[in-house]
């Protein structure tokens, strides 16, 4: 026996709000009534529906453009991480995981959810890359990532070499 309700919020996998769903009675009874997030579906509840209908497409208009700005913004926006690579090599010691992204946009000032941050594999090589972050259901951005070698490191690896190999040579003089 199934209960039709009439949602108020948004619940991830049943609907949105102004939606009448079809659920178990105890669902209805045990979580979404008390909880504040549905009610059941009457003749007088379902007048209710319009209200609900402008509310949900106002907050739909909101979120949509707040994503779209928010995509400008990461649109334009490059990210540079410096990683240690081997002598003449393109892969890098370590990787650059989504979680590494996320918490350099959160220095920058981007609120952004692991989930939204679509990279198949983590990044090991050394070049500019570009990643997709879905940061709406409708709207993309493409954030540009440089994955560079620190220069002073490199240098002091030939220096060290350098010396390593003069070294040797002075001992077997002496």
């Amino acid at each position: 026996m199934q209960v039709e309700v009439l949602l108020k919020n948004k619940i991830e996998g049943l609907g949105v709000e102004a939606d009448v769903v079809t659920v178990r009675p105890g669902y209805a009874r045990n979580f979404l009534v008390p909880q504040g997030h549905a009610v059941l579906a009457t003749s007088a509840t379902k007048r209710q529906i319009e209200q609900l209908r402008q509310k949900r497409a106002q907050r739909e208009a909101e979120e949509i453009n707040a994503a779209q700005e928010l995509a400008g913004k990461l649109n334009k926006l490059k990210l540079t991480f410096t990683l240690v690579a081997g002598q003449g090599q393109d892969k890098v010691f370590g990787s650059i995981t989504s979680q590494d992204i996320i918490e350099r946009l959160k220095q920058e000032g981007f609120t952004v959810e692991r989930k939204q941050v679509k990279l198949e594999k983590p990044i090991k090589e050394t070049g500019e890359h570009e990643i997709i972050l879905a940061v709406h259901s409708e709207i993309s951005a493409k954030l540009k990532i440089q994955v560079a070698v620190p220069a002073a490191e490199g240098a002091a690896e030939e220096a060290s070499d350098e010396k390593g190999k003069k070294s040797p040579a002075k001992k077997t003089k002496k």
